[in-house]
């Protein structure tokens, strides 16, 4: 940046890194999504396009930051588990937060058509986001154990609701009062004995949420037997990352080393040894082997033990 006068209003900038060693959860929600679903005819109380496409901006940002672990979605909020070790971005909050919630919402705009080809998008969407930093792996399990115990709650609340609506003729407000103060036994009678649904039933994707995980996949073998490397794709992220990390750095590059010449030999009964010029030692770096990794969509329980012990890289460091 030039060097001129008006450069000292860059020192009311305030660094905002995040702690070190530490995951990080990003969670995205919808903002005055009510208004928005009844705005563009969304299906009560669930509307699986709208699942779909949320799914597939969350896909989409998984795919663009490599350091993104899991993801977890319900409704219109989605959290995004980083790594522990991650430097994206030198963890400034600012940059991963805003450039994070803004291309996840332009995914969610540029595949609209796909999911609701009937239905123009009558004003631009928006989600706002947070990020919280957590310092320890039972920590990491109970914040999704408690995002898809609140996925269970809601939905279940949500279908009872729109039932009696829907098929009790009730309003809203009727509605309202008819389940206050009901709990999830009450409603499971309610609408099995009312309506015929059984909530056992009900997709899992309504129930459990939409779970984007990061899974290892077996490395290939070549017709040698020998296992192949496979290809590494630069993101845009990846490209920006690498610029703010030279950009941090010095500019200067280490001076030369000038290296004296070798000198004659010596003669037998010369006790000097013979200058021996140091040489660069040009050290092979191991080369590290690359998981490759895909992103698969599940809706399975994440509040047990078995997806995290089936998975044990999703929290290593």
């Amino acid at each position: 940046m030039a060097g001129t006068k008006f450069a000292y209003v860059r020192n009311f900038e305030l660094p905002d890194p995040l702690l070190p060693d530490t995951y990080l959860v990003c969670r995205l929600d919808g903002h005055s999504f009510h208004r928005f679903s009844d705005e563009h005819g969304f299906a009560k109380p669930n509307d699986e396009r709208a699942l779909q496409l949320m799914d597939h901006a969350a896909k989409s940002a998984m795919t663009e930051f490599k350091d993104i672990m899991l993801a977890f979605g319900e409704s219109d909020e989605f959290s995004f588990l980083f790594r522990k070790s991650t430097n994206l971005y030198n963890r400034r909050h600012s940059k991963i937060l805003t450039t994070l919630t803004s291309y996840f919402t332009s995914c969610y705009v540029l595949n609209w058509s796909q999911y609701f080809p009937d239905t123009p998008l009558r004003y631009p969407p928006s989600f706002d986001g947070r990020i919280v930093v957590y310092p320890t792996e039972r920590a990491i399990r109970d914040y999704f154990s408690w995002r898809q115990a609140d996925t269970h709650i809601n939905n279940l609340y949500n279908t009872t609701f729109w039932a009696l609506i829907q098929k009790g003729g009730q309003t809203t407000t009727e509605a309202h009062a008819t389940l206050r103060g009901t709990v999830s036994a009450t409603k499971h009678e309610m609408l099995f004995s009312r309506f015929g649904i059984n909530y056992n039933e009900i997709p899992q994707r309504f129930k459990k949420g939409s779970v984007i995980v990061r899974e290892i996949v077996a490395p290939k073998l070549s017709d040698k037997g020998e296992y192949l490397e496979p290809q590494t794709i630069l993101t845009h992220s990846d490209v920006d990352q690498t610029r703010d990390e030279s950009s941090e750095r010095s500019g200067a590059s280490d001076p030369p080393i000038d290296i004296p010449p070798n000198p004659q030999s010596v003669t037998e009964g010369d006790e000097t040894p013979p200058f021996d010029p140091p040489r660069h030692k040009r050290s092979k770096a191991k080369k590290k082997n690359k998981l490759e990794t895909t992103v698969e969509v599940l809706h399975c329980d994440i509040i047990g033990d078995e997806f995290w012990l089936a998975r044990p890289h999703l929290l290593e460091n």
